[in-house]
């Protein structure tokens, strides 16, 4: 981890431009929410739920760039188990794991997002956390988990 901190002022920069790319392919590419998904966005803080758009994918895509994948995959921030992501107002689930669970913890990091300035500045924040405390205890990740919505609502319908 002590590695990746001191390579963070040359990950950083790449990792945005990378984030920014997925992003706009998927905010392209996806789909708005319904109203029942939108309506828990809202609940979970989101301000603009008609913003996000949700791209199903058949893996959540990785770097090209060999060191940030590398330090993406050391970090836990992606990998073959990841099931979503959120990028500013872009979510990408893999294909079958979309849930009212997932997607709530995903609206979160939108809502996150969103009190930022961009997506860049987001980033920043977030990946210097996730660096200094590791994935799993990173405040984002910690608040995102405790407004995850549960499964329950059968007929629940996201996009």
């Amino acid at each position: 981890m002590d590695d990746i901190k001191a390579l963070l002022p040359v990950l950083l920069p790449r990792a945005i431009g990378w984030c920014e790319r997925v992003s706009t392919t998927a905010a392209a590419e996806g789909s708005p929410l319904k109203l029942a998904a939108m309506s828990d966005a809202r609940a979970v803080g989101v301000e603009h739920p008609e913003r996000i758009r949700v791209l199903v994918v058949d893996a959540i895509p990785t770097p090209d760039d060999p060191l940030l994948a590398s330090a993406a995959a050391a970090v836990g921030f992606l990998g073959a188990t990841t099931a979503g992501i959120a990028l500013g107002y872009s979510i990408l689930v893999r294909r079958g794991r979309l849930s009212r669970r997932l997607l709530s913890h995903e609206c979160r990091h939108v809502m996150q997002f969103e009190g930022k300035a961009s997506l860049s500045e987001f980033l920043s924040s977030y990946l210097n956390e996730i660096v200094t405390t590791g994935y799993d205890d990173c405040s984002f990740e910690v608040d995102a988990r405790s407004h995850e919505l549960p499964n329950a609502d059968l007929t629940w319908r996201p996009i």
